[in-house]
């Protein structure tokens, strides 16, 4: 199984309103794209000083199903509408699960 696992910072403007959008959004994939086998993303409870704002955690069987949800349209659209113009940092992994 492969695990995706992104993290983000967001401007300083972003609103929440924004961020509660972008998170609809994503949650939708799941029922989009079938490789995708497991979904959660969220802002970030406030926990610990520092953290990133927002995450997302995503299960394929394979690096298929994770191309396959990489490259999807729908993805991409989402993260060009409303992700990208309010992202400050990024950072993103696969592994192994």
């Amino acid at each position: 199984m492969i695990r995706h696992v992104v993290a983000f910072t967001f401007k300083p403007e972003t609103t929440s309103e924004q961020i509660g959008q972008i998170a609809t959004e994503l949650r939708g994939l799941a029922k989009s794209i079938p490789a995708i086998k497991a979904y959660a993303c969220g802002p970030d409870e406030g926990i610990t000083p520092g953290n990133a704002g927002f995450a997302v955690v995503a299960d394929f069987d394979d690096e298929e199903g994770f191309l396959t949800y990489r490259d999807h349209p729908q993805h991409k659209e989402i993260i060009a509408r409303l992700i990208a113009p309010v992202t400050d940092q990024r950072s993103a992994v696969q592994f192994q699960a």
